[in-house]
């Protein structure tokens, strides 16, 4: 296929040579209707860019094809069959994946480290989920992805299950054996969904972790705007082989997708589709030593270890790891990741994305250079020799494994739609959670809908939050009080 083509950008480009005037929303029209001051820091390209995608990029009975043409090109690009572009995100994209593998009340194997956005769509669906169990690092307080064993032995367990769920990297960049599972799934001729909204620059560089294509995932869900060029809400959902049809897919898409998507994103998706295909190599390759750099400059700092695949990698933990996401442990400082981020982005500018406890997070792509890094470990340098002027860590009650495993004892959505009650949290332990509990980011939920609460992953909420941690769809982000499940007296 001819990959110097961009259709999306083509439509756009002769949409305006052409002189095209709309009676049609977007009801700015093209920005003439826009307030000057909103244009002023906003842009006029991007209210000009702003059309609709049917009777505006394309005609009303869309004879163009150009949103399919585009697919298509993305498809080829990343070795895929089908694939399908979405301006709602991957929060979306992973929903519509499952709802085409599992409906109401059937069963669907999912690893407990998911994105709360698969919880939301086992509520929102009535899928039984069948958790699989990560595999914990107790020294590191980690989560890494669940083996293919673990999927193996859940399927003799469950033997009516439709499929599986797979996080692969998780937001930490730990990456699973995404082939092994897949076979787990095809012995039973059944499909997997890999939910790799981390990876969607896997697939242009050979020294990056295999993508789920080319491990064998019959579905395979990515966030362009995560790891690639992509605007905010830009996702794309790949699909092979025949266990899942394109049209099954794509009517579930239909049913959770918006009428009135984003040209914007998708000019975006298909733009960085033709970077990548026409660049991707080079550009991989100036990313992987920008973060080889960093991650040795950072280890000599002291108090710092940058943690790599000697840390995370091996039996019983990761599979693999995604180079490009640089985690900074700060065992050896007394504040937390939490701290470090605040003050990081107080006396730098620099904006960190993932902390928790003991870590901090910077993602490399293909846009950072000598300069970004530079300031990001001068402003790490900083931050190490004030150590002894940030507060001391507050104590977090972090839980062993077995204590932070909840038993699921009722549906996802039967707890989170049922008769519910808010009580204090100290006398929330043995009730049954009615709320997503999720320390965000990286935004893999403590607990569940459905999940009966214990006093250890209270504590470990409650220790948190006031330490820094975040749990922004509690009810009570104090967490004082929970949302618990109204259960008669003497009910399980």
């Amino acid at each position: 296929m001819d990959h110097s083509r961009a259709p999306v950008l083509e439509a756009l480009t002769a949409y305006h040579r052409q002189g095209h005037l709309p009676f049609t929303p977007p009801g700015h029209k093209q920005g003439r209707g826009a307030d000057p001051r909103v244009v002023e820091v906003l842009g006029e390209a991007v209210f000009a860019a702003d059309v609709l995608a049917v009777a505006g990029l394309d005609d009303r009975t869309l004879a163009g094809q150009v949103l399919a043409r585009a697919e298509e090109l993305m498809a080829d690009a990343v070795r895929a069959e089908h694939t399908f572009f979405s301006t709602c995100g991957s929060s979306l994209s992973v929903k519509a994946a499952m709802l085409a593998v599992a409906g109401p009340h059937e069963k669907l194997l999912v690893g407990r480290d998911v994105h709360k956005s698969v919880v939301s769509g086992l509520i929102l669906a009535g899928i039984h989920p069948v958790w699989v169990e990560p595999q914990w690092d107790t020294d590191r307080h980690l989560a890494h992805p669940p083996s293919a064993e673990a999927y193996r032995a859940e399927f003799e367990a469950h033997p009516d299950a439709r499929g599986a769920l797979l996080t692969s990297p998780t937001p930490y960049g730990a990456c699973a054996d995404i082939a092994a599972v897949a076979r787990a799934c095809h012995d039973r001729g059944l499909p997997l969904i890999v939910d790799e909204a981390w990876g969607a620059h896997l697939p242009f560089h050979p020294d990056l972790p295999t993508w789920a294509m080319d491990a064998g995932a019959d579905v395979c869900v990515t966030s362009v705007h995560k790891m690639g060029s992509g605007l905010e809400q830009g996702s794309v959902f790949h699909l092979q082989g025949d266990l899942v049809t394109a049209d099954t897919l794509a009517s579930r898409a239909d049913l959770l997708g918006t009428t009135s998507p984003s040209v914007l994103v998708y000019a975006a998706l298909d733009g960085w589709r033709r970077q990548m295909v026409q660049q991707g190599r080079r550009l991989m390759d100036r990313a992987l030593a920008t973060a080889e750099r960093v991650r040795r400059t950072v280890e000599e700092i002291d108090g710092l270890h940058v943690e790599d695949r000697a840390d995370f990698c091996g039996p019983g933990r990761a599979h693999d790891l995604d180079p490009l996401q640089i985690f900074v442990d700060l065992q050896d400082l007394p504040f937390s990741g939490y701290d470090a981020a605040d003050w990081m982005r107080r006396q730098h500018r620099i904006n960190l994305h993932t902390s928790d406890h003991r870590r901090i997070n910077a993602q490399i792509t293909h846009a950072d250079d000598a300069g970004t890094t530079d300031r990001l470990i001068a402003g790490l340098r900083d931050l190490a020799a004030h150590a002894n002027s940030l507060p001391t860590a507050p104590h977090i009650a972090v839980p062993d494994p077995g204590e932070l495993r909840l038993p699921q004892v009722m549906l996802p959505r039967d707890a989170y739609f049922g008769q519910v009650e808010r009580i204090p949290v100290e006398q929330a332990a043995g009730r049954v959670c009615a709320e997503m509990l999720t320390p965000y980011p990286p935004g893999i939920p403590a607990a569940l809908p459905g999940e009966r609460l214990d006093g250890a992953v209270l504590d470990y909420l409650r220790t948190g939050v006031r330490a820094g941690m975040l749990v922004p769809d509690a009810a009570d982000g104090r967490i004082d009080t929970v949302r618990v499940a109204v259960q008669e007296a003497g009910a399980d």
